[in-house]
């Protein structure tokens, strides 16, 4: 099925097998709005809203949250425009699907998820966007990653917490993505460096508390940090996560761009400019609904 192909009955139908298989309530969200979309006609989601991919998730899941879409937007202003990326522990598909659709319809994903639930739910979503001509998904796990070729980009939004630093959810598919029970940032950086070609971006995300260890897993893979870029969720909070953009070490001379935070939400809660400037990236005008993520929906 391509692009073209898909409507909003595909996915009705697509919500209906996943509740009978999965037993629970399954909800349709906007990935990326409907402006640039081609092709078709706008679908709408669970709200209403009009968008141009969606995304099948699980209402009392691991939910599409912010950090997703600026790792995705951080990798599309660092990256030339490239025909095939891989998105590293990919989850439901966020990060890699919405940097595919950044980067235009020749644009080719390969992207690993080793997790269960997570890997049922990208099939849907590749499937229901219409995308499995464009999307490679490979089940298992990112530590024993092995492929016979290189990216110019690779993408990732590792799990934030080591086991023993915070309850352990009883959810499996968010106690993955929370927490480090099948490697961290390091193991990360590792199947990135083994992976990206001599020019290529590796662009992650990382809590800002935690922002030592992320450098030192970088550097320790081979790896130097190019560029990097704290997110603070509301003005009057502190840095909640950290972009990082890296390239090969041997491959780098200089030093590390650090550039000036990037801000969600005012303190009015209204979406700053540059946090609305990067949902026009994807799709959406102003005022429409992103996934049903909020600035406040990372890890806890």
């Amino acid at each position: 099925m391509s692009d073209s192909d898909c409507d909003g009955g595909y996915w009705e139908a697509e919500r209906q097998r996943l509740e009978t298989e999965l037993g629970e309530r399954i909800t349709l969200d906007a990935l990326t709005g409907p402006v640039g979309l081609a092709g078709r006609r706008p679908l709408k989601d669970d709200s209403g809203a009009e968008a141009g991919w969606m995304i099948a998730q699980r209402k009392n899941g691991h939910r599409h949250s912010a950090d997703d879409v600026l790792t995705a937007w951080y990798a599309l202003q660092v990256s030339p425009q490239v025909t095939e990326h891989l998105d590293l522990g990919t989850g439901i598909g966020t990060v890699g699907l919405l940097t595919l659709w950044g980067m235009g319809p020749v644009a080719r994903l390969v992207c690993v998820e080793a997790q269960e639930i997570s890997f049922r739910l990208l099939q849907s979503n590749i499937s229901a966007n219409g995308l499995r001509e464009r999307v490679e998904s490979i089940h298992g796990d990112l530590r024993g990653l092995a492929l016979p070729r290189k990216f110019p980009l690779i993408t990732g939004s590792p799990p934030y917490f080591p086991l023993g630093t915070g309850m352990l959810p009883q959810d499996s598919q968010k106690a993955h993505a929370r927490f480090e029970l099948r490697g961290d940032v390091s193991d990360y950086a590792r199947a990135a460096v083994s992976h990206l070609s001599a020019d290529g971006w590796f662009v992650i995300c990382f809590p800002t508390p935690q922002k030592q260890r992320a450098l030192d897993g970088i550097r320790a893979a081979g790896l130097a940090v190019a560029r990097m870029r704290d997110v603070i969720p509301r003005e009057t909070l502190p840095a909640l996560f950290t972009l990082f953009a890296c390239r090969h070490a041997a491959e780098f001379v200089g030093d590390t761009i650090v550039e000036p935070p990037l801000i969600v939400r005012l303190a009015s809660g209204r979406l700053g400019s540059e946090m609305a400037a990067v949902r026009r990236t994807f799709g959406f005008k102003d005022g429409e609904a992103h996934g049903g993520w909020s600035a406040g929906e990372t890890p806890p």
